[in-house]
């Protein structure tokens, strides 16, 4: 029997004095999700074969969209475009084998607020968080892919500048999505160090199955204050897959055998997540029982 995939799930941990709910989402090996959901329900493990859990989800979130074009090639392609375009290709090779569940932040030409795409994720309980971009820089030369994930501070200048540019999408929603200071501070608070680890081993393993596959910039693996990842119990990064500001990487991302590669890369890093994640869960358990 194949060894059942890890499953998230999500547990109301506490509550702050505002009434705001502290959520948790925790990757469990499937066979503990299964004998803990047994359990729960009266059901002996010896006298009725467990229900498979489900698959863990992912959720891609193609950037920009509707109003907001994004990142506009020295050809005219839009980022938008692009992002969608990589997003449901990767969408199809990750459900292709039926071990992952897989949702969208938008599948077509629409307007998604940075925290709605946020929201979007924690609603369905997913298990990672995966932002696909494409960005312009003035410098028409600079080409190549990079991922990044959450930071107090950014770790370079051009990256702090991506973080402006990326986080001001939400001025085409309108003053209405103005996040507050109060509930900025709040998720600031409930970033946990699990989840940065977890979103570190992402990064880290897409940059190098990207790097197989695709030019990189120099110090691919780079860090800001993305509001796009702000989920506080998601691993999650952002990949900008080109420069739709250099001429070469423009007409790779609008060829569909290129964003091909670039979604089975990214789709081996995924997997290589999932096998760590459940290697140290069980590791953990095993410890656990141990004690």
């Amino acid at each position: 029997m194949p060894p059942c995939p890890p499953v998230s799930r999500r547990l109301l941990l506490g509550r702050l004095a505002s009434g705001t709910g502290i959520i948790g989402t925790f990757l469990l090996p499937g066979r503990m999700d299964a004998a803990l959901a047994a359990a729960a329900s009266g059901t002996a493990a010896h006298g009725r074969t467990a229900t498979r859990p489900p698959a863990p989800l992912v959720m891609l979130d193609p950037g920009h969209g509707g109003k907001d074009p994004g990142a506009v090639g020295v050809s005219g392609t839009y980022e938008k475009h692009v992002s969608l375009a990589a997003a449901l290709e990767l969408k199809r090779q990750l459900e292709a084998e039926g071990r992952y569940r897989v949702a969208l932040t938008r599948t077509r030409d629409t307007f998604i607020p940075l925290d709605d795409r946020v929201a979007r994720a924690q609603a369905h309980g997913a298990a990672l968080f995966v932002s696909m971009h494409a960005d312009a820089l003035s410098d028409h030369s600079v080409r190549g892919a990079s991922v990044y994930t959450l930071a107090d501070s950014a770790s370079d200048a051009q990256t702090a500048a991506l973080a402006r540019r990326e986080n001001s999408a939400d001025r085409f929603g309108g003053a209405g999505f103005n996040t507050s200071p109060e509930i900025a501070r709040i998720l600031a608070s409930l970033v946990r160090r699990e989840t940065r680890i977890g979103s570190s081993q992402l990064a880290r393993s897409m940059v190098g199955n990207l790097d197989d596959n695709l030019p990189m910039l120099p110090n691919p693996e780079r860090h800001a204050g993305f509001v796009v990842l702000k989920a506080a119990d998601i691993p999650s990064v952002l990949v900008e897959m080109g420069f739709m500001s250099n001429p070469v990487d423009e007409a790779e991302l609008r060829r569909p055998r290129h964003r091909t590669r670039i979604a089975e890369a990214m789709k081996r890093a995924v997997d290589a997540y999932f096998v760590t994640a459940a290697r140290v869960a069980q590791d953990d358990r095993a410890k656990w029982m141990s004690d």
